[in-house]
């Protein structure tokens, strides 16, 4: 657990152990993170993105280095903010096992040990808040503008990271109508089958594109 902020760091971390989930190091710097995974890696690392010295992107550096260096660890980065270049940046480089959240949300405990369960399976999580603020933005002319009501709906939920099965769920439908959605949204923004199953992340990158 990585946050300059005692409060967020301590609080966090009780919250987390409170639920049978072993915390094996509070940092309040970044700076020896790389060498404390290296020589004991944990499943995940959470880390806030503003940290010391500079309070801009050290924790994103951090991040982004854990995940070059060490694939098997997951990353969960934390921010005050909505800031969709850093999540952006963030998935382009790293679409599996990592994932973006608001420190708001995370207080919530249920939420956050379903991302921490995510993340570790390496799937990528993105905060909704973040994908709902995308949503309502007034957009150029793309392909994104082919997309039906429901399409848009079923790729808000792929770009919050939800398994077909957990999108399913949410919207009262069957797991092959999801699929089907899914694949006319890959049709229509021209995402080629690539046979490496890398489709949906650039469904996702394509998605959050339209916030730049």
């Amino acid at each position: 657990m990585v946050d300059d902020s005692m409060l967020i760091r301590d609080g966090l971390s009780r919250l987390l152990e409170d639920a049978g989930v072993t915390v094996t190091h509070r940092l309040a710097d970044a700076a020896p993170l790389d060498a404390i995974v290296t020589s004991d890696p944990p499943d995940v690392v959470v880390v806030d993105i503003r940290m010391p010295p500079t309070f801009t992107d050290e924790g994103l550096r951090a991040a982004e280095g854990i995940r070059a260096e060490h694939p098997d660890v997951g990353v969960l980065v934390l921010s005050q903010h909505v800031e969709p270049g850093y999540a952006l940046q963030l998935v382009e480089d790293f679409p599996q096992g990592s994932g973006y959240l608001l420190k708001d949300r995370v207080t919530n405990i249920d939420v956050l040990l379903d991302a921490l369960r995510r993340i570790a399976a390496g799937e990528l999580v993105i905060d909704p808040t973040l994908v709902a603020r995308m949503v309502g933005r007034r957009r150029r002319t793309e392909p994104l503008e082919r997309l039906t009501e429901r399409e848009r709906e079923v790729l808000g939920l792929v770009a919050e990271g939800l398994s077909n099965e957990a999108i399913a769920d949410r919207l009262h439908i069957t797991d092959r109508t999801v699929e089907s959605h899914i694949t006319s949204v890959l049709h229509k923004l021209g995402i080629p089958d690539d046979g490496r199953g890398h489709r949906r992340v650039l469904a996702v990158l394509a998605y959050l594109r339209r916030a730049e």
